[in-house]
């Protein structure tokens, strides 16, 4: 049974950086889809990136050129490195793994099997 549990953030200026971590244990993280997720109050939760086994990556068009999303095969841990920060950033962040080493274009924000417990980013 896979746990992931999220460190990193925090709360930083508009335009400023954090760097989220997503530790994973009970399973080899590149052995999956793994991905951001992200919830702020009175709205639905989005995708913001995935990573697959193959190296595909996807984002969200907001994040896009923004945000990088990596893993460390020798940490079985995933990253999410947030630049240029905006207020509308700002939510619960939130690791999710979904069986299956690809994420696919068109579905790589559905079904995942696996979810931390979230780290609140704040922007103002």
């Amino acid at each position: 049974h896979v746990q992931l549990v999220e460190s990193g953030g925090g709360s930083v200026q508009a335009g400023g950086s954090l760097k989220l971590s997503c530790a994973a244990s009970g399973g080899t993280a590149s052995r999956y889809c793994m991905a951001w997720f992200r919830q702020s109050p009175g709205k639905e939760r989005e995708g913001v990136a995935s990573l697959d086994f193959n190296g595909n990556v996807y984002y969200h068009d907001s994040v896009e050129g923004r945000f990088t999303i990596s893993r460390d095969n020798a940490k079985n841990t995933l990253y999410l490195e947030m630049n240029s920060l905006k207020p509308e950033d700002t939510g619960m962040y939130y690791c999710a793994f979904r069986h299956g080493y690809y994420c696919y274009s068109e579905s790589w924000t559905r079904g995942y099997n696996y979810w931390g417990q979230g780290t609140q980013v704040t922007v103002s």
